[in-house]
């Protein structure tokens, strides 16, 4: 007796052929015309297709309606898959992070301002709150942030470049350095000499940073640290590799910051 494939393995159908064909979930999502976020969402299997756009995917990955419908699909089964020329395939926006080193310095500056007073925020903290606002933002708005790259660490995410940029700006009188004890173990804090500059920041920054400063700045360094390697960038990432902003398009509950199932889907 035949049975209807469930919503995750059709999202998982979609993905192999949108592999095999060579396309990137950018290019795929601007073809069908809805949004990258949903073809993730499409692909875990949290979201249903509707037939215009079972359709349209079967026209661009090459499949046939009842075969893909069917229980006894197999990826194994001869399809048309080739590979697009590079011609054919939609120029996808460039997502690689660009470094911001005095919109950095100014976030850090603004984190400083409204944190460096609470004892738990250390340099573990500081890191952590980076990599949540800067992941957070781009799950929002699919921008940069700071353009910080993060690698996966065994303490954790954290920005390649804070140590660089601290020694920088405690060079130019803007941070001063403290050691001190936190709960019997050694801590680095800062101080900021200085205020942000928060003209160069946009509304939806600020927004952002300041919920994650309320959700998180009174956790300690081993809470937030925990919770950061729950989340889909840190678990999908090889030890050692930088950590891919799009994992954010992947991420669950309570890490998702975004409704899915309520977007405003925009080509």
């Amino acid at each position: 007796m035949s049975t209807t494939p469930t919503q995750k393995q059709l999202g998982g159908r979609i993905a192999e052929l949108r592999k095999r064909k060579g396309l990137s979930q950018n290019d795929l999502a601007r073809t069908v015309s809805i949004s990258r976020p949903s073809i993730a969402q499409i692909e875990l299997g949290k979201r249903n297709l509707n037939i215009i756009e079972l359709q349209k995917l079967s026209l661009i990955l090459g499949f046939s309606l009842d075969e893909f419908m069917s229980d006894n699909f197999s990826l194994k089964n001869e399809f048309q898959i080739d590979v697009l020329p590079k011609s054919e395939i939609i120029n996808e926006r460039i997502s690689f992070p660009e470094f911001q080193s005095g919109k950095f310095g100014n976030v850090l500056l603004y984190i400083l301002e409204r944190c460096a007073g609470k004892p738990n925020v250390g340099e573990t903290v500081i890191g952590k709150l980076f990599y949540f606002a800067d992941f957070n933002y781009y799950e929002l708005y699919e921008e940069h942030l700071t353009g910080a790259v993060y690698r996966k660490l065994p303490f954790g995410p954290a920005p390649e470049k804070l140590e660089s940029i601290i020694q920088q700006m405690t060079t130019n009188s803007q941070l001063q350095r403290v050691k001190t004890e936190y709960n019997g173990y050694p801590q680095i804090r800062f101080l900021p000499l200085e205020k942000p500059d928060l003209k160069g920041m946009k509304a939806s920054e600020k927004d952002v940073i300041d919920r994650v400063i309320e959700q998180m700045s009174d956790w300690s360094a081993a809470a937030i640290s925990n919770y950061s390697h729950q989340d889909m960038p840190w678990l999908a990432s090889k030890d050692g590799e930088d950590i891919d902003y799009e994992l954010v398009f992947y991420r669950d509950a309570p890490f998702s910051i975004k409704n899915y199932g309520d977007e405003n889907e925009q080509p």
